[in-house]
């Protein structure tokens, strides 16, 4: 019995050697909620603007509109969004353009902003067709291009390239399938985003909430000034 009471005097007392005067110190400071685990979590944010830097974008070459020839280098130095969308789509994509041309308004007559919308039924949505469609839902801005190409093409950009899903399904309205998201490219050409409260990357925001739109305006401004 004696030696257990021994064995558990020995422990307080290495208890109160090592942790109390840690205790005292944080009480002093004023960080006791704080744990080890956060004291020592890495600084995950990139700059100043906090938004992480995921990685380079893919490069593509595409024809807009106007039938020019336009690629990632033409958006070097220039903050930019990209969506991809078909001028047909009878679901998601009138939302997406609506919320689009309000990011294009908020942005409207700065040189270093710029908007990518790529479709991914090209052989419908020809330059001609998408110059229509560009006046049709509001395209304004020389930066804003809406872009086709090689079907098969695309859909490596956005699968691959962007890991933005896009493929053909005739089982549903319209006959293709693709996400709502938009990606934000910085002026490196680098995609970046926010966090969520985890500390997780969100990668792409939501073009069909109000709530993915504004934080994506937000960012545009952030990354502007950087």
């Amino acid at each position: 019995m004696k030696k257990s009471y021994i064995g558990l005097s020995f422990i307080v007392l290495v208890f109160g050697i090592y942790f109390i005067p840690k205790i005292v110190e944080r009480i002093k400071s004023g960080t006791v909620v704080q744990n080890e685990r956060l004291d020592a979590a890495p600084n995950r944010k990139n700059g100043e603007t906090g938004l992480r830097k995921i990685g380079p974008a893919p490069k593509w070459e595409l024809t807009d509109q106007n039938g020019v020839k336009i690629t990632n280098e033409s958006y070097k130095g220039k903050v930019y969004v990209v969506e991809f969308f078909f001028s047909t789509c009878p679901s998601i994509c009138p939302v997406m353009n609506r919320n689009m041309v309000d990011i294009q308004n908020q942005f409207f007559g700065n040189p270093n902003f710029g908007i990518a919308s790529i479709s991914i039924n090209p052989e419908h949505d020809t330059s001609e067709v998408l110059k229509k469609h560009g006046e049709e839902i509001g395209v304004k801005s020389s930066n804003w291009h809406l872009l086709t190409g090689n079907k098969d093409y695309i859909f490596n950009i956005a699968n691959k390239g962007f890991n933005l899903y896009a493929g053909e399904n005739k089982n549903v309205n319209g006959g293709f399938e693709h996400s709502g998201l938009f990606a934000l490219i910085d002026k490196n050409g680098n995609i970046r985003c926010r966090e969520d409260n985890f500390g997780n990357p969100i990668l792409y925001y939501d073009g069909l909430e109000k709530k993915g739109v504004k934080a994506i305006i937000e960012d545009i401004k952030k990354l502007l000034n950087e």
